[in-house]
């Protein structure tokens, strides 16, 4: 009964982790996660009223596809203003959430065969959607050695005739890393000449810590012409369930297919959260954004501190988001028996490494309080110590 294409599809292991930790904890245990992917601030209150105005004002009708104008245009000077990136509104459209943009972008450019590169670990969710359009992700493996980014020679050697798309995550989910512009001048120049897309994931934006952020885009003309741009307010504002994310590509033939698509599937995102979404870009909740930035990046220093005191486990400090990628391999490599067995033993919810591409690892988020980070943390130690 069921469609090939369905079954071939895995459910998110860090949506699968997080709701069992949170049926274990409303049936009484004891449970601190460090498993979900979403901060545990609330949304600025400059976006709620502006949400509450809009329905005051009876803005609850059908919008265009892509996004009211006033949204677009509000998103266009944010890429200039932050990125250095000169977008039409026409060439942005919006959608309900990454997944959304990320799906229609898949949807549109990979027929049967293609090969999609992704650097792993990845988000899980990356080459479930290459999967399910007939696509094949061609892993390139990084590791702790190199801060989990990938060199030019690694990307190099990955292309073939076949590859129509590299999937670039920056800030990454799950490991934190971020390119710098020179590493993606280097990257660029191993792309020039071909005709390769570049997905550029950079919801973690705002959340950089010790180098600046550069857009892959930015880079040269040459980039800005074959990146398409994915973005969203989930991290940086704390609008998770508003569910808004944004695509820009110079492209207009993409952009014109993925409206179609978009069309046929979900229509416009919710009319309210459009309206919500223009203070979240227009600086008025930069104070916030700042403001969460700075107490992730204090919540980070402390569980690095914290886990370097165990030499049974190592982490690198993380340049972006707000995730650890935690390396168990002088104790196991089967991490996802290690994060049952630690759920289980010690009421404590992280994500395996496998999930993410990436054996002997765990993810773990510290988007949640320094009572939980150092509470959580103190149980791990004791658990791999007995491991």
């Amino acid at each position: 009964m069921l469609s090939k294409q369905i079954k071939s599809l895995s459910t998110s292991m860090t949506i699968a982790i997080t709701t069992l930790a949170n049926d274990l904890k409303a049936k009484g245990e004891d449970i601190i996660s460090f498993s979900a992917g979403e901060p545990d601030f609330d949304t600025p209150q400059v976006i709620k009223e502006a949400a509450i105005k809009a329905i005051n004002e009876g803005k609850t009708k059908y919008t265009a596809v892509a996004g009211i104008v006033e949204l677009r245009e509000e998103i266009a000077k944010k890429l200039k203003r932050d990125n250095n990136l000169n977008y039409d509104p026409s060439q942005i459209i919006v959608s309900n959430g990454a997944k959304q943009s990320l799906f229609n972008l898949f949807a549109t450019v990979i027929d049967e065969g293609d090969e999609v590169i992704i650097p792993s670990p990845y988000w899980v969710t990356y080459p479930e959607i290459v999967n399910f359009f007939g696509g094949k992700s061609v892993v390139i493996k990084t590791d702790d050695k190199n801060n989990f980014k990938i060199t030019p020679k690694q990307l190099q050697e990955a292309i073939s005739p076949k590859t129509k798309l590299l999937v670039l995550t920056t800030p990454s989910n799950p490991t934190g890393s971020v390119y710098s512009e020179e590493e993606l001048k280097q990257i660029a120049q191993i792309l020039k000449g071909t005709d390769i897309l570049v997905a550029s994931d950079e919801m973690y934006e705002k959340l950089v810590y010790d180098i600046p952020f550069t857009a892959v885009a930015s880079i040269s003309e040459d980039m800005f012409k074959r990146t398409i741009t994915i973005n969203g307010l989930s991290k940086s504002v704390a609008m998770t369930g508003w569910r808004m994310g944004y695509l820009a590509t110079p492209k207009s033939e993409l952009i014109s297919s993925m409206i179609k698509l978009q069309s046929q599937s979900t229509s416009n995102i919710n009319t309210i959260t459009q309206y919500a979404s223009i203070p979240a870009l227009d600086g008025s909740a930069d104070k916030d954004i700042e403001s969460m930035r700075k107490e992730f990046q204090k919540r980070r220093d402390l569980a690095v501190s914290l886990f370097e005191e165990c030499d049974k486990l190592s982490v690198i400090k993380p340049d972006g988001a707000f995730y650890l990628f935690v390396n168990i391999q002088k104790i196991s490599n089967n991490s996802l028996k290690f994060c049952e067995d630690l759920l289980k033993d010690k009421g404590v919810a992280v994500i395996p490494g496998i999930g993410f591409g990436s054996e002997g690892h765990f993810r773990f988020s510290f988007a949640t309080s320094e009572e939980n980070i150092k509470k959580g943390i103190k149980r791990i130690i004791e658990f791999c110590e007995k491991y």
